[in-house]
């Protein structure tokens, strides 16, 4: 089937309009760019934060009328006019395959696998996550996620009870739970989050409580992994001495490799030492204890 992408880059204010206009417009699908190279630093809890100038990109059926497509955009979103709008012709291809040949099995440690459900597992016999991507955050591919996947690998949680802080995909709950953890919960600001996680539950026959945070409520536990961000985690640190055990083990990722010191500083105040601290790329991760 032959494709078309309309295009054009607006103030951020108009992205989310524009969006939706496309998708009145029966678009099949609309993405977000970033039209000048501007980074979004880390963001506070709870907010969802675009480019200043984002390119809105709606794909379409190449057999649509496209100055007819622009013209009730015009109409729709008058700040944008006609010309600012470009059309391109997409190669002819099989778009839904080319997606998924971007996602292979990958490995952490020596047994964790995860495995998009289109994949034969490389290993049979090894612990195999079977992940697709979707909406929410963390599939592996993420150095931030492949960090705490090789720590829960190597630091087995055998018969212990976790929390999977920020849970995304649900990724690292499945990952305690398959690496033999007694029981694991999970939690997320984000409703997409929790459905996600919960299919992802489902698909791998595991037993995982999923609540949005404003619904979460646990006992204090053996282990919490958190892979969120920097800023979150400081916030979030009486949250983990609350829900830690004494002597428990907490694993903090999302952070840059220079933030480290910070947050090591931050959580010995409140009677935390975090010790270990694994690199990956530009990401890292910091693991340790709390106090007796």
């Amino acid at each position: 089937m032959a494709w078309i992408q309309i295009n054009t880059a607006v103030e951020e204010a108009l992205a989310e309009p524009l969006s939706d206009a496309l998708m009145e417009c029966e678009a099949a699908s609309v993405t977000f760019e970033d039209a000048k190279d501007q980074p979004i630093f880390e963001p506070e809890i709870g907010t969802t934060p675009i480019w200043g100038l984002t390119k809105v990109i709606g794909l379409f059926d190449a057999e649509i009328d496209s100055k007819a497509v622009i013209d009730r955009l015009t109409q729709m979103i008058p700040q944008v006019k006609a010309e600012q709008y470009k059309v391109e012709q997409l190669e002819d291809k099989d778009w839904i395959r080319a997606w998924m040949d971007q996602f292979k099995p990958m490995q952490f440690g020596d047994r964790l696998w995860i495995v998009p459900s289109w994949c034969e597992p490389p290993q049979a016999d090894a612990i195999n996550l079977m992940l697709d991507p979707g909406m929410a955050f963390g599939t592996g591919t993420h150095p931030t996620t492949s960090l705490c996947l090789t720590w829960l690998d190597q630091n087995t949680p055998t018969n212990l009870q976790v929390i999977d802080y920020g849970c995304g995909s649900g990724v690292l709950a499945l990952a305690a739970k398959q690496l033999g953890a007694n029981n694991v919960k999970g939690t997320d600001i984000d409703p997409q989050a929790i459905i996600a996680s919960k299919q992802n539950a489902e698909r791998n026959h595991a037993e995982i409580d999923f609540a949005l945070v404003k619904d979460f409520n646990s006992e204090p536990v053996d282990l919490i992994v958190a892979n969120i961000l920097a800023g979150p985690l400081k916030e979030l640190s009486p949250e983990f001495d609350r829900l830690l055990k004494p002597g428990g083990t907490l694993v903090l990722s999302g952070l840059l490799s220079n933030q480290a010191d910070e947050l090591i500083k931050h959580y010995k105040t409140q009677g935390i030492d975090l010790h270990t601290l694994q690199t990956k790329e530009e990401w890292g991760l910091l693991a340790g204890t709390k106090n007796q």
